[in-house]
């Protein structure tokens, strides 16, 4: 465990230099939900997406915190492949991570449609993946995913988040994480150069949250208070 997460800081400090944007939130599913035994209070997110002329590189860490410190890892890397003409792109990603909480390496490829308006205001992403999870008694599974971004208020608001539908042994899981954020370098009088957002996170799932009983066949819907400091 403490050699992932020496080697999950080295990653932090090395890809976190070039990171679009670092995120903080707590969560308020301890107080909300007194099943979720144990349920980290506050996260920390890296988060990086650049595209390029062959495609695009997108990841985040994760890192879990509770009252004695990191509790769990989680990390996600993908890459999409396009070096050609049409609307669709190769995609690749692998999942995985350590900590209180069951985590299994994960490997996906698939292919991906990306769509953007012509002043990048909005936009969405739709992927459909071969999954593999490994130590899993079934490990060839699915996933879908889909991606959206709004900015909205002359880019003052944004709203962006993710969804996620995938098989795992037997069961079908369900997880999104919409997010709004109010983006202050936006603001009349603001410098733009202080990239500060405020927001909210809610996590929307099914089957995936574990509790204190063992049990992940639950819904949940999940918010956070969140910061997030961009880089340009």
């Amino acid at each position: 465990m403490k050699k992932f997460f020496t080697i999950a800081a080295i990653l932090l400090v090395a890809l976190g230099a070039k990171a679009q944007n670092v995120q903080l939130h707590y969560d308020f599913g301890s107080a909300l939900y007194d099943k979720l035994d144990g349920r980290p209070a506050t996260t920390t997110t890296v988060e990086m997406f650049k595209p390029d002329k062959w495609g695009s590189t997108f990841f985040f860490l994760d890192f879990d915190y509770n009252n004695k410190g990191v509790q769990s890892a989680y990390w996600e890397i993908a890459r999409e492949l396009k070096f050609w003409e049409g609307p669709l792109a190769a995609h690749i990603e692998y999942n995985g991570g350590r900590g209180q909480y069951p985590y299994s390496n994960a490997y996906l490829a698939g292919i991906a449609y990306n769509y953007n308006n012509g002043d990048f205001t909005k936009g969405f992403g739709l992927q459909a993946m071969y999954k593999y999870i490994q130590k899993s008694y079934k490990p060839n599974n699915f996933q879908v995913t889909g991606t959206w971004y709004i900015h909205f208020a002359k880019g003052a608001g944004t709203f962006t988040g993710f969804a996620d539908l995938w098989r795992e042994n037997t069961n079908i899981i369900f997880l999104s994480e919409p997010q709004i954020w109010l983006n202050f370098n936006k603001l009349k009088g603001v410098d733009p150069e202080f990239n500060l957002s405020v927001g909210s996170e809610v996590e929307i799932s099914n089957n995936f949250v574990w509790n204190k009983f063992g049990e992940n066949n639950k819904f949940y819907m999940i918010p956070t208070l969140a910061l997030k400091w961009s880089f340009n």
